[in-house]
């Protein structure tokens, strides 16, 4: 019975450990000029996704919410989100992910190339699968990186 214990520790041990490799792994991948290591840890799809419902949220708070689809302010909102689609698939690539992170973690530590472990304020579960990596000092316009389980793997999920 202890060992079935101390086995269930370990477990324990082992996944709260899990993200924060996923971290390690991520500091390397933005530092080299492949993407192929990068293209791992990030989850392009959901980071467009939660842009774009963000991007919905700050449109429709700008539009009328009861409006006829022939209007003006309907067909505004239509296309908004047609195009939107079309923006966020060429503006949120693996480059704009290297880009942006670097950009952030420079800002907090002024290092060049920037390394991710050395600005990193804050990094701990949301949930069981989520885990949220805060860099910079927080109401300093901190960034902050999702980190999401998908399957096996830890992966970035949203850029904030």
């Amino acid at each position: 019975m202890r060992l079935i214990g101390y086995f269930l520790l370990l477990l324990l041990i082992t996944y709260g450990l899990w993200p924060y490799y996923s971290l390690y792994r991520l500091d390397g991948a933005l530092v080299r000029p492949d993407t192929s290591e990068l293209a791992t840890l990030v989850d392009l799809p959901s980071i467009r996704a939660n842009y774009k419902r963000r991007l919905a949220n700050g449109v429709g708070n700008m539009l009328p919410a009861h409006q006829n689809p022939q209007s003006i302010s309907g067909w505004l909102r239509q296309n908004v989100e047609r195009l939107g689609d079309s923006a966020l698939e060429q503006a949120i690539t693996l480059d704009w992910v290297r880009e942006t992170s670097g950009d952030a973690i420079s800002q907090v530590t002024g290092q060049r190339p920037p390394y991710l472990i050395g600005a990193v304020e804050f990094a701990f579960f949301e949930s069981h699968d989520r885990f949220l990596i805060r860099l910079g000092q927080l109401g300093e316009n901190a960034t902050h990186i999702r980190l999401s389980r998908i399957g096996a793997q830890w992966k970035i999920t949203d850029i904030i």
